[in-house]
């Protein structure tokens, strides 16, 4: 039972805090301060659900004691047996109890709970690299759907044949960078393209990136020093598109914290015919791009001192395979292959996402040598 003490030692450690993050969060400056208040309120939270995962863990433990103590002491047959039936459904719930909670208590990624930005980018292989992207936004679109997510495209580059040269999207809904990170890096397709006349396969690829959006107070920007243009925006879209100066586009100077480089940011809005809108989406843009180059450090902190990381931070590195002749997608980071690629690309990505989530719980608890 050893094991089970140090979880309880854990877990009642914990007790003091949870009383006074529910005394915090009531108090009138707290909630006057919002950035420290969201931040209470998320940790309310989790540890109220570790409270409760501590309840039924010592209800587990003491039903194992009685029934035990049942069986030592009681006579009766029919006592007995409801003992034995106790003792035993008690003992299979423990090590899965334990399980969960071990996972409660190494501490999650603090974005995970956050909304996202999704970035999609046709890489080599010219117009089959385009189609790609297409494919892998289309994928999205209905994973997105399953979820009960919103997706909402915010600025696209067409290819000449098809698909996207680039296609940027906000996603929002409930713990979406947590679920879509492991998206991150390049995605290569293995397939014989349209434009083929030999029936050769070719290799193309498209990378994925996926940001944490920023929240308004975790990026400080000086509003005044933005410099705002509303141009015309083109394409299809009937009469209003090209009489309305309704896209915009933002320039800002940045400096740099990592290298101390003034750095100008770009960004162009063409999403809605209402410009104010554009205004509002080019400004979260913004927030997302300073806050994710700041949170590079951070991640590359965590991966320096990971050896095998799921979720790396490196947008680089090749992470799955999309194989059409053999109707194959095979995941690089965790050795994991199946044969279902048209269900895959509608949408039922979920299967790999879990077997990802359980490698990196399974690092994480590694290294918190749980």
């Amino acid at each position: 039972m050893a094991e089970s003490n140090t979880i309880l030692e854990k877990l009642d450690g914990l007790v003091a805090r949870f009383e006074e993050v529910s005394t915090l969060i009531t108090d009138p400056a707290v909630i006057a301060d919002q950035k420290r208040y969201v931040k209470l309120t998320k940790e309310y939270k989790e540890l109220g659900d570790l409270m409760n995962a501590r309840k039924q863990y010592m209800q587990t433990l003491s039903g194992i004691d009685e029934a035990k103590e049942i069986l030592t002491n009681e006579t009766d047959p029919e006592m007995k047996e409801m003992a034995r039936e106790e003792l035993s459904a008690c003992e299979s719930r423990l090590p899965q109890l334990e399980e969960e909670i071990k996972l409660m208590l190494v501490p999650a990624d603090p974005q995970d709970s956050r909304n996202a930005i999704l970035e999609i980018r046709g890489g080599t292989g010219g117009d089959e690299a385009a189609l790609f992207a297409g494919d892998l936004f289309r994928m999205y679109s209905k994973y997105c759907d399953i979820k009960g997510w919103r997706l909402e495209v915010s600025s696209a580059n067409e290819g000449a044949a098809g698909g996207f040269k680039e296609i940027i999207c906000s996603v929002t809904g409930d713990n979406v960078y947590g679920t879509l990170k492991y998206e991150s890096g390049v995605h290569r397709v293995q397939r014989v393209p349209a434009t083929e006349t030999q029936g050769r396969v070719h290799t193309s690829a498209a990378s994925v990136a996926v940001l944490p959006e920023a929240e308004e107070f975790d990026v400080v920007i000086n509003e005044g020093e933005i410099k705002w243009d509303t141009f015309r925006s083109g394409g299809a879209g009937g009469q209003n598109v090209n009489k309305v100066e309704s896209g915009v586009r933002l320039r800002y100077n940045w400096k740099n914290p990592l290298t101390g480089v003034v750095e100008e940011i770009l960004i162009e809005c063409t999403e809605t015919r209402d410009q104010p809108k554009n205004k509002e989406r080019a400004l979260s843009r913004l927030r997302t791009f300073i806050y994710d180059k700041e949170h590079q450090k951070y991640i590359d902190d965590i991966a320096s001192k990971r050896k095998t990381m799921v979720s790396t931070g490196d947008r680089s590195a090749k992470i799955r395979t999309y194989n059409y002749p053999q109707g194959r997608i095979t995941d690089h980071r965790i050795n994991y292959t199946i044969y279902n690629l048209a269900a895959f690309m509608d949408g039922d990505i979920q299967d790999c996402i879990d077997h990802l989530i359980v490698a990196e719980n399974a690092e994480r608890l590694k290294e918190s040598a749980l």
